[in-house]
């Protein structure tokens, strides 16, 4: 096999006509998330789940194991026993970290190579991979296929490191032009830096995360929260056989837009009921806690809760609108004992009693995991 050599963009070879009915389908969707998430007063805080199982899932694609919940009790301080675990939870805090830097750069300058490499450089910080030219374009040849396949029966080869930066020129400018339609530009653009693979490691996580950076930037969403690993992992085997197709079959280019604008509805589907249920399920716990413990600090418990759903209890000391640490372990008593919030591991000595919002873990798990 010989490296692939990248179509030159844009595409002329799309036949736009059948993809019509999905490509009004895909912005329908989208426009219907996207007025669920401006129908929240902070999207950030009451979603904040969702952009934790987005990392864990789209990681998982790429072989970590780590569950929502192995990184929420992480988080309150749980380390797991298998070292494998802990180092998947870095990865996906990782993924967490690149993708709010992302978000908060484009609120003030255009996507660019430059920013690519820094998410990047976020992204294997630490990690298995930051060896491999860490925040860089890769300067070797790379391939993939199995663990210890050599190059000779490798699946795909990306183009050879000495006309990336040709491909990569192409592609940014792409990322720029004005298109018949966004989400078919975006179609082709996660597709093409797929091909491309322009870094040692990382490329499937990154070229994911690019979707709801373009997203936002574009302005087809007031906030990068829109997630396709679902969907993707679920599809796992279609989504990468569709891309190696790309450049060898005749229509390749269609069947592959047409799969990811699928992708798009779907999940904005799924993700616009996800994110009603988690709105719903806030102004039921307000309630509740209010009814439950009649206290002024209530909703900003809550608020803390939804951010952190697995949590210590020592979480909320000191914070500035957070009363004294005895009367916020006794609004958690409160809530513990009507069955709001889960014990995961009892205090004992200077060790804090880690506590869950389950109800919540459930909702973003879709099952009941605590």
């Amino acid at each position: 096999m010989k490296p692939f050599v990248p179509q030159t963009l844009p595409l002329s070879e799309v036949n736009w006509e059948p993809l019509i009915p999905l490509i009004a389908s895909a912005n329908r969707s989208l426009a219907y998330y996207d007025g669920v998430l401006q129908g929240v007063a902070n999207p950030q805080l009451l979603l904040s789940p969702m952009t934790t199982q987005e990392a864990v899932l789209s990681s998982r694609i790429e072989g970590t194991q780590a569950t929502l919940g192995d990184v929420l009790k992480f988080e309150a301080g749980e380390v797991p026993i298998e070292i494998e675990r802990t180092e998947d939870i870095f990865e996906i805090r990782n993924y967490q970290i690149a993708l709010k830097a992302g978000e908060e750069e484009l609120k003030s300058r255009p996507f660019s190579l430059n920013l690519l490499k820094r998410l990047h450089g976020i992204l294997l910080d630490s990690v298995r991979g930051r060896n491999m030219a860490r925040g860089e374009f890769r300067s070797f040849q790379n391939w993939i296929g199995a663990p210890g396949t050599p190059i000779e029966d490798a699946e795909f080869i990306p183009p050879p490191p000495e006309s990336l930066l040709s491909y990569l020129d192409n592609w940014e400018k792409y990322y720029h032009m004005g298109r018949p339609d966004t989400l078919v530009q975006l179609a082709v653009i996660h597709a093409q830096f797929e091909i491309i693979h322009p870094f040692g490691d990382g490329n499937g996580r990154l070229g994911r995360m690019l979707i709801p950076l373009f997203l936002f930037e574009k302005g087809i969403l007031s906030r990068p929260l829109f997630y396709l690993s679902a969907y993707l992992e679920a599809n796992r085997e279609n989504y990468i056989r569709r891309l190696r197709l790309l450049g060898h079959q005749e229509g390749a280019w269609n069947d592959w837009i047409a799969f990811f604008l699928t992708a798009i509805v779907e999940q904005a589907k799924v993700n616009s009921e996800k994110a009603r249920a988690m709105i719903d399920l806030y102004g039921d716990l307000k309630r509740r806690l209010l009814d439950l413990t009649h206290s002024q600090f209530a909703v900003p418990l809550l608020d803390l809760m939804f951010v952190r759903p697995i949590f210590q209890t020592s979480y909320f000391k000191g914070r500035p609108e957070m009363p004294s640490y005895p009367m916020i372990a006794n609004l958690l008593n409160r809530l513990k004992t009507a069955g709001l919030l889960h014990v995961v591991r009892e205090g004992s000595g200077r060790r804090p009693q880690v506590l869950a919002l389950s109800e919540l873990i459930n909702l973003c798990e879709g099952r009941t995991v605590i």
